[in-house]
């Protein structure tokens, strides 16, 4: 080759080959991506085909075996034929020889340490567990967990906190904890244990402590134990943490997107047939659960200590099957009640939902899990919807702003405020639904408008609410259908500049006042309150507690705390006063949710919380 003057004598060398997009991992990939999204003829055998395809080759890039795991879990959800789920079924179940070659490889597995990718098989997962999934994770798997020694050591935190604790299991440990340095601490377990396993014998030694189920997890937390867990190939895994339905659900036609979803129309459906599980069956949903949050470093209050004994189930159609419950009397909430709950589709676990709510009022988070949310997410979650109006009778149902954006940048990216708008949510806020209605004309004007992100912060700035027609949460009782349809047709017109009686209610604000009174009226001291409050309560209810049981007494305690805020109390009526007993009563009673619905029965009540729980100097509300 001749070259210009003044140019170098360059070689030239052909590139290197590339692979056919047959053998090519990432082609391959893109292809399988974009196919889960096609349906109709000849959309099964062409997936069937690139997993054939894939599954004949070893993925040597962590980004690739992501993406090749979360497919596969996706297509397992949301599959198009029986032969997909079949061979999905094989590649999950063998995915953990994947990764041990690919760790095999010394490549870098810190991808695999991130919330979204978290428990595949074949992997490590360490954390900080609370003393009651530590309890469980020990005796679920206990031939895989451990305490992370190394990092254990260097935290000079926990050290203070092993010689604060660990004495109260170690005789004559503070002949050492005491005044030395250096502490063989090590050495001191290993002897004390005997031939238990360390972790096995901290939580026993725990276990065994003459305290409250709280204080015993606040102290068990202050040694900050680093856990770790070998996922291997075992079924608490994200890849292989689901199970068999009664029956597949098998696409043939594209899934649900958001714009072909009514949530008003959802809402106005017959309520969903609830099944109540045995005990039996609602601890292993317990253990489901629990294993599903533990492998994506997830720990929500309900999901750790829910109560087996309240679970029930509905089967929504569509492959979806939605399980909720309540929490056992001994860890309630001091006024709001608890629900919880988590979604399988075809037997995967696709989402978790909280909800906590008084009277008609309800909170509701709802997390879709990364790998399925493209996955017909706003059904799924008008379903969850639906279940939770009418597990719980509740007509006011409010988002938390985190959900849409505040301290979230991954809501705020994904525009997460408009999914709960379309719906027809409205902001809780006059200034912010203002906003809202001047950004949906500059969308009407021109369809390629977006929301800024400084717009989309500001409009995270205040909880969302949609309140159901008065008569819904009975499931159409009462109320003619055409005047629930046109309640459904008008309730996002109506909702953009509507406000409501809940907008800016919180417990907190209630709460902030006890602590207030307890300031200025008892130098601060708790139980001077405390005391106080029950026995003015006691005598304006004409309550003789003496032959309650200890969790009534306690319930009592919490609600005489807020009662004694209310002047008028002594007038109330004999009725009003017997339902209020009734339900303070019902609060430590089995049923978690009749407690709820007495508070939506008492109006004066209602009409009292709201008076105290609105906002007022000091009462930032979250």
């Amino acid at each position: 080759m001749t070259f210009g003057p003044g140019l170098p004598h360059l070689r030239y060398t052909d590139p290197p080959a590339m692979p056919p997009p047959s053998h090519d991992p990432n082609h391959l990939l893109s292809q399988l991506e974009a196919s889960r999204n096609r349906f109709g003829q000849g959309a099964a055998p062409h997936v069937t085909k690139l997993l054939a395809q894939l599954s004949r080759l070893q993925l040597d890039d962590a980004h690739q075996l992501i993406r090749f795991h979360e497919v596969l879990l996706f297509l397992r959800a949301f599959p198009q034929s029986p032969a997909i789920v079949a061979r999905v079924e094989r590649l999950l179940n063998t995915f953990h020889q994947r990764m041990e070659k690919f760790q095999g490889s010394a490549a870098d597995a810190s991808l695999f340490d991130d919330f979204e990718a978290s428990g595949i098989a074949g992997t490590t997962m360490q954390d900080t567990l609370s003393f009651n999934v530590a309890q469980w994770l020990e005796r679920r798997i206990p031939r895989h967990v451990g305490i992370a020694w190394d990092d254990y050591w260097d935290d000079p935190e926990a050290d203070r906190a092993r010689s604060a604790i660990w004495p109260r299991f170690m005789p004559l440990l503070e002949e050492d904890a005491d005044v030395e340095a250096g502490i063989p601490w090590r050495r001191w377990l290993d002897t004390a244990r005997g031939k238990q396993r360390p972790l096995e014998w901290l939580l026993d030694r725990f276990e065994q402590l003459p305290l409250a189920d709280r204080a015993r997890s606040e102290l068990y937390d202050s040694l900050r134990i680093p856990i770790c867990w070998k996922v291997d190939n075992l079924k608490l895994s994200r890849t292989r943490n689901w199970a068999r339905p009664r029956r597949f659900y098998f696409h043939d036609r594209p899934l649900l997107q958001r714009g072909q979803i009514s949530l008003a129309g959802e809402l106005l459906r017959p309520a969903p047939k609830f099944k109540k599980l045995s005990p039996r069956e609602g601890e292993s949903v317990m253990h489901t659960i629990r294993e599903v949050m533990v492998v994506r470093y997830r720990e929500l209050y309900g999901t750790t200590l829910g109560d087996p004994r309240s679970v029930v189930r509905a089967d929504l159609g569509r492959g979806v099957v939605i399980y909720l419950w309540n929490l056992p009397a001994r860890h309630r909430l001091p006024l709001r009640a608890y629900v919880a709950g988590f979604t399988l589709k075809n037997g995967v676990p696709v989402n978790y939902i909280e909800a906590i709510g008084l009277c008609e009022w309800l909170e509701v988070g709802f997390n879709t899990f990364y790998t399925f949310r493209h996955g017909e997410t706003a059904w799924i979650y008008a379903q969850a919807l639906r279940c939770l109006c009418a597990f719980t009778g509740t007509r006011c149902i409010s988002i938390y702003p985190y959900q849409i954006g505040q301290n979230n940048d991954e809501a705020l990216d994904s525009g997460a405020f408009w999914f709960y708008r379309k719906l027809g949510f409205r902001s809780g806020r006059a200034d912010l639904r203002a906003l809202c209605e001047r950004e949906e004309k500059k969308i009407a004007a021109n369809p390629q408008h977006r929301a800024s992100r400084t717009t989309l912060k500001r409009l995270a700035e205040a909880h969302l609410f949609y309140e159901l027609p008065s008569a819904s949460a009975n499931a159409g009782g009462g109320v003619p259908g055409h005047a629930f349809r046109r309640a459904a047709s008008d309730s996002k017109s109506e909702s953009a500049s509507a406000a409501g009686p809940w907008d800016t209610f919180s417990t907190r604000n209630v709460a902030l006042r006890v602590s207030r009174r307890m300031a200025q009226e008892f130098g601060g001291d708790s139980g001077k309150i405390r005391r106080a409050s029950v026995a003015a309560v006691a005598r304006a209810l004409a309550i003789r507690s003496t032959r309650w049981t200890s969790a009534e007494q306690r319930c009592l305690e919490n609600w005489s705390l807020v009662l004694a805020l209310m002047p008028d109390l002594h007038t109330w009526s004999p009725q009003e006063k017997r339902n209020l007993v009734k339900i303070i009563r019902s609060q430590a009673a089995a049923d978690e949710m009749r407690y709820l619905r007495l508070t939506q029965h008492h109006p004066r009540l209602r009409q009292e919380l709201l008076r105290l729980g609105l906002s007022f100097s000091g009462a930032a509300r979250n």
